[in-house]
């Protein structure tokens, strides 16, 4: 069948059947980048090992793998696990978890990962708001120094049933879920945490033996400042050294990216420091706390332990799953380790694989080593880790830009700070889903008119020369109409109404005759928008003037006609352009009366 058209050209799609319609809905919904097209017109065997490939990428990339990706992908593994080493011992520390695991963290999820992810350049391992929401999360429930096998344990469910929510969000190619939080709000929350990340990092830094369980600010603060005759001096210089020392080769590597290296070695080359510092001056006995890790009890307790981003949700979910039964802890990719990946030019994920070696011996071999590593260092790699999490320059940004996503910034930062974890991430998924709504439930509707010499129809505040067109009032609706904003456009349509009879009675005009809705940018609408367009179209008669609709989109003009609101209105003041329905209103201005209603010919300027 196709398609009809009103008498002024503007076309109405041909009814669908509901199944098709469903059909397209769904898979515009859940499979936008049609992953599934590649399995099209293909053998039966073939379809299997597509799917083998993409679930296991590395069945796609490993049969082409050369000695020279090998090359690039062992520098950048053993760069990348100079970094993973001590920020996964430092990262567990943060999350009140035995060291170790830290480094079990970056063993067996990159594993997984190299055979499931699609990213080449992803590096995998443990992360600092990670491991400050389990601590935060689990700390609320048992205490991890009065009953530690039970926090273990209970580090090891939350870590399964994270793995188990991500891959299954990837799965159902749920993956959308997480585009409702803001740039504005991970920016506040991100910064947030590292703020609260570095304030529990003076625990170390000022060698206190007793400091507060709470994040918040104020809580820490307290605590610092009530035991000030403990302060010890010797850890305090020793913190700020390291944290000196590791800004610096951050700079440096920022100034020079082809000695990335330098920055992503400058952690490890702390610890080494630090825990040789602490054995030939034995600065334990002077306020150093070292970490004392006992390899020996660590090993007793554990061995008997019995960018398609739906893509990446199944990978990293999983690994997750895998890591929890293999006494790890929640892992996923921190963009610092995989930028380090990047940088020193892995070709593919067996960088990961070169990773996890190498963390594997560090387990068996190099761990004694790590009994003299003073807690101060690690302090001070977290703190040197998150300082560049505090993005200032990218707040000030929204600030210039959007002083409302500035508000959404602020507002999780300080619902981190001053409240909890918890609190603030809650307070940016709130306010990035309320900043959606109202997006949706109160649409910009703008005056147009006509941009001089030319067949242009423009918003008024934004192109003062703009001129209204004499009897006209012109909008534009610019967003779909659905139930959330009916109401508020009928309002607002009456009040726009109001306010052009208002300026045209104030400056002695001829009356208005015609409200002329541009719908260009209308790309749905529901049964309460149509219902909403029956009563405009009531409050219009009423006061003598004619509704005039222009190109309404295809699924617009499809329920508009289903209603039958196109018999209403007349289908004759329906148009494709701004600019014709303004030649027709014209027209009908100066050749029938003032009040176009008065003309119930049907025929319209055509038949004139």
């Amino acid at each position: 069948m196709g398609n009809k058209e009103c008498p002024n050209g503007v076309a109405i799609p041909p009814p669908q059947p509901f199944m098709k319609s469903l059909k397209y809905s769904l898979k515009e919904t859940f499979f936008p980048d049609d992953p599934l097209r590649q399995f099209k017109n293909q053998a039966a065997s073939r379809k299997v090992v597509l799917a083998l490939q993409y679930f296991l990428p590395i069945c796609e990339w490993g049969p082409r793998y050369t000695l020279r990706f090998l090359k690039s992908d062992v520098i950048a593994g053993i760069t990348i696990a100079s970094l993973a080493i001590p920020q996964g011992i430092s990262y567990a520390k943060l999350a009140n978890l035995p060291p170790i695991l830290g480094l079990y963290s970056s063993f067996i999820p990159p594993l997984i990962y190299a055979m499931m992810g699609s990213s080449r350049d992803l590096a995998v391992g443990t992360v600092a708001v990670g491991s400050l929401l389990m601590a935060s999360m689990l700390g609320k429930e048992v205490n991890y120094i009065h009953n530690p096998q039970l926090y273990l344990h209970l580090a090891f469910t939350a870590t399964f049933f994270a793995g188990v929510f991500q891959a299954s969000l990837g799965l159902f190619r749920l993956g959308f879920i997480v585009d409702f939080l803001s740039h504005a709000s991970i920016v506040g929350f991100m910064g947030g945490a590292a703020t609260v990340v570095c304030l529990q990092q003076l625990k170390s830094i000022l060698g206190l033996e007793r400091f507060t369980h709470h994040a918040d600010l104020v809580s820490v603060m307290r605590s610092v400042f009530s035991q000030t005759h403990q302060w010890r001096w010797e850890s305090a210089v020793l913190g700020c050294c390291f944290i000196f020392f590791l800004l610096i080769t951050r700079y440096f590597s920022k100034q020079k990216p082809k000695l990335f290296w330098v920055s992503a070695m400058a952690p490890l080359t702390s610890v080494i420091l630090g825990s040789l510092l602490v054995y030939f001056t034995h600065a334990e006995k002077h306020g150093v706390q070292v970490e004392g890790i006992a390899v020996g009890r660590s090993f007793a307790m554990f061995k008997n332990y019995h960018i398609d981003g739906n893509k990446e949700m199944i990978a990293i979910g999983t690994m997750n799953i895998v890591g929890s039964f293999t006494s790890c802890y929640l892992a996923t990719g921190p963009f610092s380790r995989s930028a380090v990946n990047y940088n020193a030019g892995c070709k593919t994920a067996a960088s990961n694989i070169v990773m996890a070696i190498a963390v594997m011996l560090t387990l068996l071999f190099l761990t004694p080593l790590f009994h003299y590593t003073p807690l101060v260092v690690l302090s001070a790699i977290i703190v040197s880790a998150m300082l560049g999490l505090i993005d200032y320059e990218a707040a000030i940004h929204l600030w210039k830009i959007d002083k409302f996503d500035f508000l959404v910034c602020i507002s999780a930062y300080i619902g981190v700070v001053f409240g909890s974890v918890e609190i603030g991430l809650v307070i940016a998924v709130a306010i990035s889903v309320l900043r959606v709504l109202l997006f949706v439930a109160r649409p910009r509707t703008f005056v147009l008119g006509n941009i001089p010499n030319t067949g242009a129809y423009r918003n008024v505040e934004q192109y003062p020369n703009a001129k209204h067109i004499p009897g006209m009032l012109i909008l534009e609706i610019d967003a779909p109409i659905y139930f959330t904003n009916a109401s508020y456009l009928r309002e607002r349509i009456t009040r726009w109404i109001d306010e052009e009879e208002d300026r045209i009675k104030a400056s002695g005009l001829n009356s208005l005759q015609y409200v002329i809705l541009d719908m260009t940018a209308v790309a749905n609408i529901d049964t309460s928008g149509i219902s909403m367009f029956e009563e405009v179209k009531k409050i219009v008669e009423r006061r003598g003037l004619q509704l005039v609709l222009v190109n309404p989109g295809s699924e617009v003009m499809k329920k508009l006609h289903k209603a039958k609101f196109l018999d209403e209105i007349g289908q004759r003041w329906v148009y494709l352009t701004v600019e014709e329905a303004v030649a027709a209103c014209n027209f009908m201005l100066h050749t029938y009366q003032p009040n176009p209603k008065k003309d119930e010919s049907g025929g319209g300027w055509n038949n004139v």
